[in-house]
């Protein structure tokens, strides 16, 4: 297993590469900002990249998700009823994307917006089960993701305390890998260590604690921050509806 983190800061937000060294197969999740990083990291592990795979059409920042794979020859992943109007490959929940050794399951996790997944990912070289979950703006370090970016914010919550479930069901040791930290407009009380466990959240993370679906409710609108500026339009570019606001 060869894993890369990139830790952005202006939009705070995190991209990851990973995959299978022996097999020299690698995936790109979440990428944005100059291509050259994603490119010369995956040269230097000796990987190349199969699949570049965003979580959901983001809202806060340009995604440099189509643009990488047409770099690196690899195909683009959304979920399979993301609404856009480019060509992709689309997946759903429970499918499997191979890299190697390294296995990819996708989770549908809506909440933060209809089409989000997460990743859960296992290295059948250490062990048959997973090693850890990309969970993008579903659950970060600390809080969940706001969920009125892309539908109403009730409607958002109420999908997302339904993901969240399929996430609570995982072993505790699955390591939780966000797609961003402290400091980024899609969370409220987010932590600046951008790593955690599934079972550390489920003890300390106050929303992903909660069991009752009408406390969840009251938590998860109550005090939403100010969106990010043009969030409509960047959410709009990224799904090739209308070109990046200037």
């Amino acid at each position: 297993m060869i894993l890369r983190q990139f830790l952005h800061a202006d939009p705070v937000a995190v991209s990851y590469l990973f995959g299978c060294g022996g097999r020299a197969a690698g995936a790109v999740v979440d990428p944005l900002g100059d291509l050259a990083p994603y490119l010369s990291a995956a040269e230097a592990t000796g990987m190349r990249i199969r699949y570049v795979i965003d979580t959901h059409l983001h809202a806060d920042h340009i995604s440099a998700g189509r643009a990488l794979a047409e770099a690196a020859g690899a195909e683009y992943v959304l979920f399979a009823e993301a609404a856009v109007n480019f060509p992709f490959r689309g997946v759903r929940d429970g499918e499997e994307l191979e890299l190697g050794n390294v296995l990819i399951k996708v989770l549908h996790t809506p909440g933060h917006t209809p089409e989000h997944i997460s990743l859960l990912v296992t290295d059948r070289t250490r062990a048959a089960e997973p090693w850890f979950v990309l969970t993008g703006h579903t659950l970060m370090v600390g809080d969940l993701g706001r969920t009125e970016l892309a539908t109403s914010a009730e409607d958002g919550a109420r999908e997302l305390f339904r993901s969240i479930q399929k996430l609570k069901a995982l072993p505790d040791h699955v390591e939780v890998l966000p797609g961003a930290y402290s400091g980024s407009v899609c969370g409220r009380s987010l932590s600046g260590k951008p790593t955690s466990t599934i079972g550390f959240e489920k003890r300390y993370n106050k929303a992903f604690r909660i069991e009752d679906e009408a406390e969840f409710l009251r938590v998860m609108l109550a005090d939403v921050p100010p969106p990010p500026p043009q969030a409509a339009q960047i959410r709009a570019a990224n799904s090739s509806m209308m070109a990046a606001a200037e």
